[in-house]
């Protein structure tokens, strides 16, 4: 996928740190690609980056402008249009994981016609998915799940397939949503899939593989959130996961934005997730915990993690403070193939 790097990274007028995670994420994992955020009047997020215009951002070598924002339900605003055709008078393409896709919007259409150049709508699935099968694969898998939404599933797939490579270990991230697809350049966005396909597109992107091959798969939604539960399941059964990586914010106590929904206790999660996975790989369990904790001091998180693990009688840690050596050796250790 030719996501015209490098970027500029659009922050609209976001206030909420959390809806900004498309671009937080790109930060993080593809620091190379990013030279500059674009932010509105009113916009209360800062990724640390140059604020740039799009003709000064062209200037100084990007390509393209990337919504950096994933609002509750995938829009485009209004208000945003303005700024995407800036852009693209100002010789930058335009890359979208929005559920609103840019080649629907006529104006943004034809302004990238008029200056040749591209919509990218990454939140497009292939045309061509399978069935679920339901048969078993060759090869290892590792699913994040999550107590609720934005918890880090995708920061802790992405670290953990970084630390089985650091240990020569065969692993590929495989993502599922637009932030990952935009990070590792593939991927099959789960969320845009019909139902019935989605846990035959989790078989696609998890194909056989060999026996000492681990797919670390992103997770998506969540078993406990009364929106996005459908797309967890999906992906628990087509993906069919040795082991899963149970992800949770240690300073949530309900679902973000859903107060009435407390998130259960961890050992319920644990539960309840082994069920719904064990449907097509009757070995499925949880392995370990991980755990956001930005909000504490490094004690005060080294502390949490310590007694989530006691409590529950699992490695714990932060994929963006931990080195998740325990974790990384159990799992190598119990999943070696025969």
């Amino acid at each position: 996928m030719n996501l015209h790097t490098p970027h500029l990274l659009f922050l609209g007028d976001v206030q909420n740190p959390l809806d900004a995670k498309t671009a937080r994420g790109i930060v993080d994992w593809r620091p190379e690609h990013c030279l500059g955020q674009l932010r509105l009047p009113g916009c209360e997020v800062d990724l640390g980056l140059p604020d740039l215009t799009p003709a000064a951002a062209y200037a100084l070598g990007a390509r393209s402008l990337v919504v950096g924002v994933a609002p509750l339900g995938g829009q485009l605003a209004p208000e945003w249009l303005a700024s995407m055709q800036d852009a693209l008078r100002a010789g930058l393409s335009i890359v979208s994981g929005l559920h609103q896709r840019l080649i629907d919007i006529p104006a943004l259409v034809s302004e990238a016609e008029a200056h040749d150049l591209a919509l990218v709508d990454v939140r497009v699935p292939p045309r061509a998915i399978t069935i679920a099968t339901g048969a078993p694969r060759t090869g290892k898998r590792l699913l994040t799940v999550g107590t609720d939404c934005c918890v880090g599933k995708k920061y802790t797939a992405l670290a953990v397939a970084r630390a089985l490579s650091e240990r020569g270990i065969n692993a590929t991230f495989r993502a599922t949503g637009q932030t990952g697809i935009m990070i590792s350049g593939q991927g099959i966005p789960m969320d845009a899939v019909i139902s019935d396909f989605l846990s035959g597109a989790a078989e696609d992107l998890t194909p056989d593989a060999e026996h000492d091959h681990w797919d670390i798969i992103e997770g998506q939604g969540s078993l406990f959130h009364p929106a996005y539960a459908a797309v967890t399941l999906g992906l628990l059964h087509g993906s069919q996961p040795d082991a899963l990586i149970l992800c949770h914010d240690a300073s949530r106590t309900t679902i973000d934005e859903y107060e009435a929904f407390p998130i259960p206790d961890m050992k319920d999660c644990i539960r309840r997730y082994e069920e719904a996975a064990r449907l097509t790989n009757a070995a499925a369990q949880v392995v370990g915990i991980s755990l956001m904790t930005h909000a504490a001091s490094d004690a005060e998180a080294l502390a949490i993690c310590e007694a989530f693990g006691q409590s529950i009688g699992l490695p714990c840690f932060d994929p963006l403070r931990d080195t998740m050596t325990p974790l990384i050796s159990s799992l190598v250790s119990s999943h070696r193939p025969r």
